[in-house]
């Protein structure tokens, strides 16, 4: 007996392509958090060195300038991440894997609207992304 693996036809999707209603609400919190990161990135006191003779308050700076770093970096790659998803919406992609092409559930797109890829494709590449020293994984939280 000999079995073949056919796939799908994407002719027989049941999903049908998002509605210019659906992309213009995606658009609008798009362009909502793009404008809060904006704002709240624009603080950078926190990074600033200040001159302490206690050894303890330097640390504590230290720390400080560290944990702010890393924020303003994670809010940059969110930013890009953010862009990307206009982006696409402005090209009539948006909602569409970038990786398998299919549509990505609303479902996800509502909890992580900057989502280019399906939940699939992503575990995919978050574990390739896991096997891999350094830290350009895509950005799929804080919502």
């Amino acid at each position: 007996m000999h079995l073949t693996l056919l796939k799908p036809n994407r002719n027989d999707r049941k999903e049908t392509p998002m509605s210019l209603v659906d992309t213009k609400e995606f658009q609008r919190v798009l362009e909502r958090k793009h404008k809060d990161l904006l704002s709240a990135s624009s603080n950078r006191e926190e990074i600033a060195i200040e001159a302490t003779a206690d050894e303890m308050d330097r640390l504590q700076q230290k720390l400080s300038r560290e944990v702010a770093i890393r924020n303003l970096d994670h809010s940059s790659k969110l930013l890009k991440s953010i862009q990307a998803a206009l982006e696409r919406i402005e090209d009539e992609i948006y909602g569409v894997c970038l990786r398998c092409e299919e549509p990505i559930q609303e479902k996800r797109l509502r909890a992580i609207p900057w989502a280019s890829h399906c939940v699939a494709c992503q575990e995919i590449l978050d574990r390739a992304g896991s096997t891999q020293d350094g830290d350009d994984r895509s950005i799929g939280f804080a919502a």
